[in-house]
């Protein structure tokens, strides 16, 4: 009796269950990391005009200056402050006058638009990924998973900020 022979459309399995197997666990990695997504996303968005650093005259709000430590040192806490600068020996010549300090030059029509961009990106990127948490809460069979990865995704970093 001759052997069938295999189907070549049929060798590894059926593309359906495959593609269906992705989805669930790009579903269940999307929702993990989607708290972390949206705060660094909108964390650089601050960076990008420095709005986490003291300069001049300007003192940043104390929890923007977190987060912006969050975000480059995975640090929730103020820039330590700046050691004083200790008195020169009594009797030391005083040091020379230092010229006036030059203001930045402006930037460039063509940085500063790039800038706008990296703020556009990064709200972008936040909504996109809240839009995606929402689809996958909505239209998932298994809430209950999600939900609990969606609680592990901000309870994990939470704690390690913590403890660190």
């Amino acid at each position: 009796m001759a052997r069938p022979t295999r189907n070549p459309t049929r060798r590894g399995g059926n593309p359906a269950l495959k593609l269906a197997a992705i989805r669930r666990w790009h579903s269940y990695l999307g929702v993990f990391i989607a708290p972390s997504v949206i705060v660094f996303a909108l964390t650089g968005s601050l960076q990008v005009f420095r709005l986490h650093e003291p300069s001049g005259g300007y003192t940043p709000p104390a929890l923007i200056e977190k987060l912006g430590r969050l975000h480059k040192d995975q640090v929730f806490a103020p820039l330590p402050p700046k050691p004083a600068k200790p008195a020169p020996p009594a009797g030391a010549p005083k040091p020379a006058a230092k010229p006036a300090e030059h203001a930045e030059p402006a930037p460039k029509p063509a940085h500063l638009a790039l800038q706008w961009f990296a703020i556009g990106l990064g709200v972008l990127l936040a909504t996109s990924t809240a839009l995606g948490l929402w689809m996958a809460l909505a239209y998932s069979a298994q809430k209950g998973r999600l939900l609990v990865l969606l609680l592990l995704g901000v309870a994990v970093p939470a704690a390690l900020v913590l403890l660190g």
